[in-house]
């Protein structure tokens, strides 16, 4: 049986042809099982050597609100001379790698009119069900997230939709958005206009008219952001498409780019290796809060903290949540962690950023675009379809979902020379960010979805 053992410390290893654990030892009953040289959980019971290690004899350990001290332990990262891509450069010094047309909704009740308009025009529509009935924060964020994309310099032009009686009608969505520039930015409420159809169509051949100017320019790719995500992890993620993806955020940040861990609730149990890396005592407060808050608001919920993995994970081979934030924060690499940003927020610091915001993959990858990345690398050891509001780079962490799933899938990273497969991986972000398109974009698998949480009138 072919295994691999990640760390010196574990006790257990990896089966390469299932993704499960095996037991290296015996491990006594209430011993920490270890995995990646830390404790994913603990033996419901006594485990021999060679015994199959899952949910039948082992338990999670995570629990409640903890306290941490700073205790910074990480290198700098060796710069790297950058290559250079080709971007659009726009007005404000950002660069977009599409120069797409996007007609973003400010309320779902025009969802049906912006599906018409993007059939109609080929413009891509981002529908979604918010942006009235909402109060307070929960109307906030959503009108955060929307500015987000509105701004996003992946879009060559926008026509913001609205319909005209919403909570987040187009003088409030003027209000957060700021500035604008007007070429790329047009406006439409459809209960004050005759035919919103005819008129949605004139803007949007406006924006066509003004962005079939823009040329790729030759630039450093220190200007490139990537945000990480995995969805639908197994046993192999952790140790292939999240690994190699650490690679690739080293040397993104090392070149002078960004990048973004989010997915909050896979950090749980071990967001320790995080702290560590915090390059100030300020980022280190900021990173516990980020923590902390989101333990809070699953405990405001009543749901257990460790409520994670899902069942599609456990068949795969991971058991506790552990576990799975162990193998998820290796997409992070070792670099050092420079801020920590809200929900809504834009970057502002090149390097590796945290993110608050949940785990789901419609939300994480929204998430990640409206904060400024402008492609998401997503690790996957089941497959998905989902394709965000930017290219959505799919990496198989198995040859088998990459074979059978091909048309999901753009790259597989199964495989054990880390630094060749990383290497690749690199040139596949290069071509995508030159303009070759991802699978998502070639069949049309583009969504966004908005975090909620408050009162719906």
């Amino acid at each position: 049986m072919d295994t691999v053992r990640i760390n010196e410390k574990d006790n257990v290893c990896v089966n390469l042809q299932t993704g499960h654990k095996i037991a290296i030892c015996d491990i006594e009953k209430g011993a920490d099982v270890v995995k990646y040289g830390n404790p994913i959980g603990y033996a419901t019971e006594n485990i021999k050597a060679g015994d199959s290690v899952h949910s039948h004899n082992m338990k999670t350990k995570l629990g409640d609100i903890l306290s941490y001290e700073y205790n910074p332990d990480y290198t700098e990262l060796e710069p790297i001379e950058p290559f250079t891509i080709k971007a659009f450069v726009r007005e404000n010094g950002d660069i977009g790698i599409r120069n797409d047309i996007w007609i973003v909704p400010t309320v779902g009740c025009v969802n049906s009119i912006a599906k018409q308009l993007s059939e109609k025009t080929g413009a891509i529509c981002f529908a979604h069900p918010y942006g009235c009935s909402q109060l307070g924060d929960d109307m906030i964020i959503t009108q955060l997230i929307l500015r987000g994309l509105i701004k996003h310099p992946n879009a060559g032009g926008v026509l913001v939709l609205g319909l005209g009686c919403e909570n987040n009608h187009l003088g409030e969505m003027k209000a957060v958005l700021g500035s604008w520039n007007e070429n790329r930015v047009k406006f439409l409420s459809v209960q004050d206009c005759e035919n919103e159809l005819e008129q949605g169509i004139a803007l949007i051949n406006e924006l066509k008219e003004y962005t079939s100017k823009d040329k790729r320019e030759e630039v450093p790719v220190s200007k490139l952001k990537i945000g990480l995500k995995c969805g639908g992890s197994d046993g192999f993620s952790g140790i292939t498409a999240n690994a190699v993806c650490g690679l690739v955020t080293d040397k993104i940040c090392a070149m002078g780019g960004t990048a973004v861990l989010t997915e909050v609730p896979e950090m749980f149990g071990a967001e320790t290796v995080l702290f560590d890396r915090c390059v100030s005592k300020e980022v280190f407060d900021k990173s516990v809060n980020l923590i902390n808050n989101f333990k809070q608001y699953f405990k405001d919920h009543g749901e257990p903290v460790s409520e994670n993995p899902s069942p599609g994970n456990k068949e795969g081979g991971i058991t506790t949540l552990e576990e799975k934030s162990l193998g998820c924060v290796q997409k992070g690499g070792t670099a050092p962690v420079v801020d920590v940003l809200d929900y809504g927020d834009t970057l502002t610091k090149s390097g590796l950023n945290l993110l608050n915001g949940p785990g789901n993959d419609i939300v994480s990858i929204t998430n990640l675009s409206a904060v400024g990345c402008h492609m998401v690398l997503f690790t996957t050891g089941r497959g998905t379809p989902l394709g965000g509001a930017v290219p959505t780079i799919k990496i198989a962490s198995n040859n088998n979902i990459a074979t059978r799933k091909s048309h999901w899938i753009d790259y597989s990273a199964y495989g054990f020379d880390k630094n060749a497969k990383a290497d690749e991986l690199l040139d596949l972000i290069k071509r995508v960010a030159n303009g070759e398109q991802t699978k998502n974009e070639i069949q049309g698998n583009r969504e966004i979805a908005i975090f909620k949480d408050g009162v719906t009138l």
